[in-house]
């Protein structure tokens, strides 16, 4: 992986591993890198609007755009079957809830929501506590977890759907490697992850003030192979103010997508009739 990229000072690294030694290249960089950006969002409000940095009219869209991808992969991956089981997500990097709140709890029985910021995860509980939210016993966020991604080993086998959403840019390439490689331990079988994310147009930009990074579809896809992940589907987000990074939300398996074979249909189509 070798593309060039800035940072939000104009400067230029030649590749990924440049920026990365600069920036997190022994112990004491590596733990600053974190606290720093921990710290950034500590000092955010709790809300909407602040932890989708000022830009909150685009929740609905992102919500919606959401919804149609999720609900498309549960019908592709469980079927009618799934109506039946008891699902459970893990929201990752959930902030206030947002996620939980207006999507997860509405598919799934459980969720669980993992936050670093005590003060987003307390907002998250107060707004999915009974009395603000349709949570009920057959849908409720059951486990608040203050853990960073980095730091976070999930049961095993306890989740149908890991969902990550704008957190991964927080992670050091080692450590979103080492991450998804302790995770996939706790998809269930037939389970998968959701990665929702900025897309840069090439290489990567890196923020200096919350300390991340935003990759381009191919580093992702890199990384992707280094987790032993496959990527089994994906779709680019609509309705976002032009001023933003693109987002792609890419659905990803422990288990390669099986292959079609369609060569009959490849013949006919690409040649003429003859009659005979």
């Amino acid at each position: 992986m070798e593309a060039a990229g800035t940072d939000s000072d104009g400067r230029e690294f030649k590749s990924p591993q440049d920026m990365w030694r600069d920036q997190t290249g022994d112990d004491n960089k590596k733990t600053l890198w974190y606290r720093e950006g921990v710290a950034y969002w500590e000092g955010v409000e709790a809300s909407v609007d602040g932890v989708l940095g000022g830009f909150g009219q685009v929740n609905d869209a992102d919500i919606k755009g959401s919804e149609a991808f999720l609900n498309t992969l549960l019908h592709e991956r469980l079927g009618d079957a799934g109506r039946n089981q008891h699902l459970v997500a893990l929201d990752c990097g959930s902030g206030i809830g947002r996620i939980t709140k207006n999507l997860l709890i509405r598919y799934f029985n459980e969720v669980d929501l993992l936050e670093p910021v005590s003060h987003f995860l307390d907002a998250a509980r107060e707004s999915l506590s009974q009395e603000h939210c349709v949570a009920s016993d057959l849908h409720k966020a059951t486990n608040f977890y203050c853990v960073p991604l980095q730091e976070f080993t999930p049961d095993a086998g306890r989740y149908n759907v890991i969902w990550v959403q704008w957190c991964i840019g927080h992670l050091t390439d080692d450590d979103f490697i080492s991450f998804f490689k302790r995770a996939k331990v706790g998809l269930k079988p037939g389970g998968f992850f959701i990665l929702k994310e900025n897309i840069a147009r090439n290489g990567f930009v890196l923020d200096k003030e919350d300390r991340s990074i935003t990759r381009s579809d191919l580093y992702f896809k890199d990384l992707f192979r280094q987790c032993g992940l496959h990527l089994y589907k994906m779709k680019d987000q609509k309705g976002l103010p032009e001023e933003l990074f693109a987002v792609k939300m890419y659905a990803l398996t422990t288990e390669a997508p099986k292959k079609v074979h369609k060569t009959r249909s490849r013949v006919q189509g690409n040649r003429p009739a003859i009659i005979k």
